[in-house]
């Protein structure tokens, strides 16, 4: 009997030690939520599965469990959230640079075509310049040529002539055209007859 006891007593001791050693509830519980009230939703539901694994029937461990899971899977969701607003802005973000970039790429493609037209258009119009000179010297050179067509071949030799004759020779013709000219020789003046009949004198 006195054995008996004495087995008794050493596992009532036993087991005091084991409990001294093992956190109550109260401890789990507390812990669990100062890491709830910190935002430290993962630490604070290992903290409270730990207590329940040890106190399985504690209500308030279970209830803090539930919360914490809530919680868990509120933040889930809203990182779900977040991260599906990130890859829309990322999209989004995407989309504007390659439509800048075509915006760019279209001014530019203006710019240049628009730089093309213009040196099309100057190039045309210092070719119309040019054509239009030689146009002008053509018909220059065509009224020239046709001036001196229109003037008789005498004429054109007398101007040959007088281009290339000498003050003397000047002299000598103009003798020689005096020479060939004649006086006028003036008549006498007439009495003028009478258109009335005569009167009869008897």
């Amino acid at each position: 009997m006195t054995l008996r006891l004495l087995i008794s007593l050493s596992l009532l001791l036993a087991w005091q030690k084991v409990c001294a050693q093992l956190a109550p509830a109260d401890d789990f519980f507390n812990s669990g939520a100062q890491l709830y009230i910190s935002n430290n939703i993962p630490a604070a539901l290992n903290t409270v599965e730990n207590g329940l694994k040890t106190y399985p029937a504690d209500e308030k461990l279970k209830k803090l469990e539930q919360l914490l899971k809530q919680q868990q899977q509120q933040q889930q969701n809203q990182q779900n959230q977040q991260q599906q607003q990130q890859q829309q802005q990322q999209k989004n973000q995407q989309q504007q640079n390659q439509q800048n970039q075509q915006n760019q790429s279209s001014s530019q493609q203006k710019s240049e075509d628009e730089k093309k037209q213009d040196e099309q258009k100057q190039d045309q119009a210092q070719q119309k310049k040019e054509d239009q000179q030689k146009q002008d010297e053509q018909q220059k050179e065509a009224a020239a040529k046709k001036g001196d067509q229109d003037q008789k071949p005498g004429d054109q030799a007398q101007q040959a002539q007088a281009r290339t004759m000498t003050p003397e020779e000047a002299k000598n013709l103009l003798d020689s055209q005096k020479d060939g000219e004649q006086l006028l020789q003036m008549k006498p003046k007439e009495k003028p007859r009478a258109t009335s009949k005569p009167v009869k004198d008897w």
